[in-house]
C-alpha cells in the first residue's frame, strides 16, 4: 500500500464518519449507542480482530517466536473464545480497538521512509487513533459515557462531524502534496 492510498483511505473513513455525525442520522445514533452491548457487533468486531491476530500468529517467522507459534495460537484462541463467555460486556468496543490497532500497522508501514514533512498529518492522526484505541480497550465503558454525553446536545455531534470532515480535508490536502 502506498502512502497516497493509505492517506485517502483514512480520509474516506473520516469523511463518512463525519458526515454521519454532522447529519445527526437517527439510525446512526441508535447504532452507535447500542454497539457496546450488541451481540452481533461483538461477534463481528471481536471475531474479526481475533481472527486477524491469530492469522498474524500463524505467519510468525522463526525470529518472532515462530518455533512456538502452535502454542501461541492455541493460547490466544482459548483466550479469545473465553472472552466471549467470561467478559461479554463491551466486547464489541474492545474488538473495534483491536481492529484499529491492527490496521494501524499497514497504515504506518505505508508512511515508513517517506519524507517527514509529507507524512506528518497522516502519521499524527494514526497515532491519535492508536491512543484512542488503547484507551477504549482498557476502559470500554467510556464509549457509552462519551456517546451519552455527545447526544445530550444537538450541537455536539455536528461539531464532532465537522471536526472529522476537517480532518478528512486536511488528509486529502496533505495527500495532494506528496
Amino acid at each position: 500500500m502506498t502512502l497516497l492510498t493509505a492517506t485517502f483511505m483514512l480520509a474516506g473513513v473520516f469523511l463518512v464518519l463525519g458526515g454521519l455525525f454532522a447529519s445527526r442520522a437517527e439510525f446512526f445514533e441508535k447504532a452507535i449507542k447500542a454497539l457496546p452491548r450488541s451481540q452481533i457487533a461483538t461477534v463481528l468486531l471481536f471475531g474479526a480482530g481475533a481472527a486477524w491476530f491469530l492469522s498474524i500468529i500463524v505467519h510468525l517467522g522463526e525470529a518472532d517466536f515462530g518455533a512456538y507459534r502452535q502454542w501461541l495460537f492455541l493460547l490466544f484462541l482459548v483466550v479469545a473464545m473465553g472472552a466471549f463467555f467470561v467478559v461479554p460486556d463491551f466486547l464489541a468496543v474492545r474488538g473495534l480497538s483491536i481492529l484499529t490497532l491492527l490496521s494501524a500497522r499497514p497504515l504506518l508501514d505505508a508512511a515508513y521512509l517517506q519524507l517527514p514533512s509529507s507524512r506528518l498529518v497522516f502519521v499524527s492522526l494514526v497515532y491519535v487513533l492508536i491512543v484512542l484505541a488503547l484507551y477504549l480497550a482498557a476502559m470500554p465503558y467510556r464509549w457509552r459515557d462519551f456517546f451519552n454525553w455527545l447526544y445530550t446536545s444537538t450541537m455536539r455531534p455536528r461539531a464532532l462531524g465537522c471536526l472529522l470532515i476537517v480532518c478528512a480535508a486536511g488528509l486529502a490536502l496533505a495527500a495532494t502534496l506528496y
